[in-house]
């Protein structure tokens, strides 16, 4: 335990103390305009300079982890205390047998600065029972489909919730529970969450914001769906949703009321507030670093249920509705 505390302190200090959310026992610091580090962290063919991020893999696989941009004395380390020293141009970190949350420091020592990665280490879909995971139910997935068939092949697992691990940060600005399917049912959860989901949101926030719109985050109405609780609500079975990678979403901050701001400031919350959302990263689109990150874009209007809000997803190319 004292090697681990030790391990916090450390990464404590590559953060400012501004805002905090807490993982575990465990409180990790950061200023929310400073959600980028000075280097790159690359897994899974992603790169990131994201300060936090989420990364899922199964027990015993292996994860790649390399590192770009300036910089001397980079090391990764895990909560037990062990560093390693960047050899070959990346390290390879070994998944346990066991699901669960397993946190990963990368740092540099010149100038000081580091990264975290929190690694989901997932249950395995072939551990369910029929349609239920440890009493949960997922339902069944669908056949790969469609244009891009290779988008819905089924999850080879999950990250299972629990209330301890909830409130874990996914990136600088979102946290796991705010993607949990909306089914109704105890602990433990599970969820699918698609890494490139989590740079999206992060990438329009900063771009709402640039907009001169304050927001420190979405409100996530929709995340994750079960293939079962989508199949309630009436929803097609090929929603990205279904394989964690849509978000429903809209800005809550002024008064935050579980409704959508009047972003236009016509003093009337409806469609074209959504709209402001929706031309923003419409806008988004066209940027060539943002390709990656393409996929649906689509704008809906308040009903009896809900308010206006704007869904937004990664599949791989683009559509609008």
């Amino acid at each position: 335990m004292a090697r681990i505390g030790a391990l916090f302190l450390a990464m404590l200090a590559f953060f400012p103390a501004k805002a905090v959310a807490p993982v575990g026992s465990f409180a990790l610091e950061w200023a929310p305009t400073d959600t980028k580090a000075g280097f790159a962290v690359r897994y899974k063919g992603l790169s990131s300079r994201y300060r936090v991020n989420a990364v899922s893999v199964l027990p015993g696989q292996r994860l790649s982890i390399g590192v770009a941009g300036p910089g001397t004395g980079f090391r990764l380390r895990d909560l037990e205390g062990a560093t390693a020293v960047l050899s070959g141009g990346s390290w390879q970190w070994v998944a346990p047998g066991a699901s669960g949350l397993y946190r990963l420091l990368v740092s540099r020592e010149s100038p000081p600065d580091s990264i975290v990665l929190n690694v989901f280490v997932l249950v395995p879909r072939s551990r369910m029972n029929g349609e239920y995971l440890n009493g949960y139910r997922i339902g069944r997935y669908p056949p790969p489909w469609g244009r891009a068939p290779e988008i819905y092949q089924p999850p080879a697992g999950f990250i299972e919730v629990t209330p301890e691990n909830q409130d874990t940060p996914v990136s600088p600005r979102f946290r796991l529970g705010q993607f949990l399917c909306k089914q109704a049912g105890g602990y433990p959860k599970y969820v699918v969450l698609d890494e490139r989901l989590l740079f999206k949101l992060e990438e329009l926030l900063d771009r709402v914001n640039a907009a001169g719109i304050a927001a420190s985050s979405f409100h996530v109405m929709s995340g994750y769906r079960t293939p079962y609780y989508n199949h309630s609500i009436g929803n097609g079975r090929y929603s990205r949703h279904v394989w964690g990678a849509a978000a429903d979403i809209f800005i809550d901050e002024s008064p935050a009321d579980g409704n959508m701001d009047d972003l236009n400031g016509d003093g009337v919350v409806d469609l074209r507030d959504a709209d402001v959302l929706y031309r923003i990263f419409d806008q988004a689109a066209a940027d060539p670093s943002y390709s990656y990150l393409l996929g649906g874009l689509g704008k809906y209007r308040a009903t009896r249920t809900h308010g206006p809000f704007v869904h937004v997803d990664v599949r791989g190319f683009k559509a609008r509705w």
